[in-house]
């Protein structure tokens, strides 16, 4: 299926490693033009060189999100350099888990900047090119956490996670006559190289075939591919009456009725 992607210009925030890499090339591989984002600069030119190598444009941007300013230099300088914005994917993020009453003022300040006003100051700053453009897709990367409770020690996490669908949302109501879509995904417990999951299994693996025996449906761990893969449709006009939707991305793990 052609998603008619080749030549639009995307975005990816966190963009190399884990998801957000298979994100990046995913789209690549349906001919997108892509702007990548991390604060590690030799891991973030490796993923771009990966790409590159596959032909695709690719513009890498060492930059940390947390910094005000840093979101306008990144939507800008990929709208610049490309000479169109059509996509834009949130996927940048982190965890602090500990039990509510131990949090700080800090913790809180630290994973909402991260997981949330990161996603706030690169859509608001990303609006006014997709609109000039004709429209476009904005996707924020949630949880299945953000769609219901994730357990003690998860309550910033949560809480971020929910902010983003609620945001996705209302944007898409706001958006809509100008013709951007923007939605959110709520992956599960994916397993990829160096994530926190695949630990896990190194680490356990008896008590992880536990877990997979009890949380997980088909018997196994998702993969970022299958993520990303679903991220790239919701960026494609394959996708065009879809939008202020949350699709879980779990393998029947999640428990919530909608």
């Amino acid at each position: 299926m052609d998603l008619g992607l080749k030549g639009k210009g995307a975005i990816v925030t966190g963009g190399s490693r884990g998801i957000g890499k298979r994100i990046a090339r995913s789209l690549a591989a349906e001919g997108c033009h892509l702007t990548l984002c991390a604060r590690g600069e030799d891991q973030l030119q490796e993923t771009a060189e990966e790409l590159r190598a596959t032909g695709a444009e690719v513009l890498a941007l060492p930059l940390d999100l947390t910094d005000p300013g840093a979101a306008a230099h990144l939507i800008d300088e990929a709208a610049r350099h490309f000479g169109r914005l059509d996509v834009l994917v949130n996927n940048v993020g982190g965890n602090r888990r500990k039990p509510f009453e131990e949090t700080t003022d800090e913790d809180w300040d630290a994973i909402l900047d991260l997981n949330f006003k990161t996603h706030v100051r690169c859509s608001r700053t990303a609006i006014p090119h997709l609109k000039a453009d004709g429209g476009g897709a904005i996707v924020f990367i949630s949880s299945i956490f953000g769609r219901e409770a994730g357990g003690p020690g998860l309550s910033i996490y949560n809480t971020t996670k929910s902010a983003l669908i609620s945001l996705a949302k209302i944007m898409a109501l706001e958006l809509a006559p100008h013709g951007i879509r923007v939605n959110s995904v709520a992956p599960g417990s994916i397993r990829f190289p160096g994530g926190s999951w695949d630990r896990r299994v190194q680490n356990d693996p008896e008590g992880m075939k536990q877990f997979v025996a009890e949380n997980l449906p088909l018997g196994r761990f998702g993969t970022a591919e299958e993520v990303a893969d679903v991220v790239t449709f919701l960026a494609s006009e394959r996708a065009s009456l879809i939008t202020g939707a949350c699709l879980n991305v779990d393998g029947g793990q999640s428990r919530s009725l909608i």
